[in-house]
């Protein structure tokens, strides 16, 4: 387990380090852990960027909308499959198992999104992955789980359906929900392909689409005056030349840093989530 730990952080103490050394150390290689020659100037300049803040705003928004829709709609989804006289379970159940062994593919799902008129639109970025079969399978699975005796007495005392899943299955449903939100959370903040194809507006842009720019595009020439990483924003170093590497950790870092924040309160709800559908099919 030490082994592994070390495997584990020693590349996240090294981006690190690196976003906070001077170039001189950076392009010898003398960074490793630590860093040498310490300076914050990577990250004063890619705050200057503009598109840094609309790309965390974006990324917020994407991450929180789509994990918001996916858990409603994947809990309405799978809550009539547990309904015991639900007559069109057997069809759904066929209709959600046939998606999870075919898809339409890039091309297709392109289509959909143009004849939808979803491109370059923030909904491009929430809706589709709305409802997934393997949720839906998982969900219903936890549902069933719940006493059916609490269901029961709650439909006989008046309640309705609606009421039964908001008022009594989802709150028992705790865990399932926190740690689909975070797998939900970490998917969509980590997505760029998404953007790369569906948007051509770089407002709309998300975080990790600001980061590929700057790994991809960012060079020396861009550090010593010209516009950087594409972004509109003019970087330059006084004195000591800014190594492009260091802007590209400090990028890496600042993407990184809310799902660090966010990954040890949902932690405690993984013991339970992962044995979601291990004993029931």
């Amino acid at each position: 387990m030490i082994v592994i730990l070390i495997v584990v952080l020693y590349p996240i103490f090294n981006i690190i380090a690196t976003s906070m050394s001077s170039a001189r150390y950076i392009s010898s290689g003398g960074v490793t852990v630590w860093p040498r020659g310490f300076t914050l100037e990577a990250y004063t300049t890619v705050f200057q960027d503009p598109y840094i803040y609309k790309g965390y705003l974006n990324s917020i928004l994407y991450a929180v909308g789509s994990t918001g829709i996916m858990l409603l709609f994947t809990s309405l989804m799978a809550y009539p499959l547990t309904i015991p006289g639900f007559a069109g379970k057997k069809f759904l159940t066929i209709f959600l198992m046939i998606t999870m062994f075919f898809s339409g593919g890039l091309i297709p799902t392109y289509l959909l999104m143009r004849s939808l008129d979803l491109l370059n639109t923030v909904w491009v970025m929430i809706l589709p992955g709305a409802v997934g079969a393997y949720n839906v399978f998982l969900f219903r699975t936890f549902f069933q789980n719940i006493p059916s005796e609490l269901k029961d007495s709650a439909l006989i005392d008046g309640a309705n359906d609606v009421v039964v899943l908001f008022r009594i299955v989802l709150p028992l449903s705790k865990a399932l929900l926190a740690t689909f939100a975070l797998f939900g959370l970490v998917g969509s903040w980590n997505s760029w392909f998404e953007a790369l194809v569906y948007l051509q507006d770089q407002d709309k842009y998300p975080l990790q689409m600001v980061l590929r720019n700057y790994l991809f595009t960012l060079d020396t020439n861009a550090i010593q005056g010209r516009t950087g990483a594409g972004s509109g924003v003019a970087i330059n170093a006084p004195g000591d030349a800014l190594d492009p590497k260091a802007v590209r950790m400090s990028v890496i870092i600042i993407t990184m840093f809310p799902i660090m924040c966010i990954y040890p309160f949902f932690q405690k709800h993984f013991t339970r989530g992962i044995l979601i559908g291990s004993i029931k099919g």
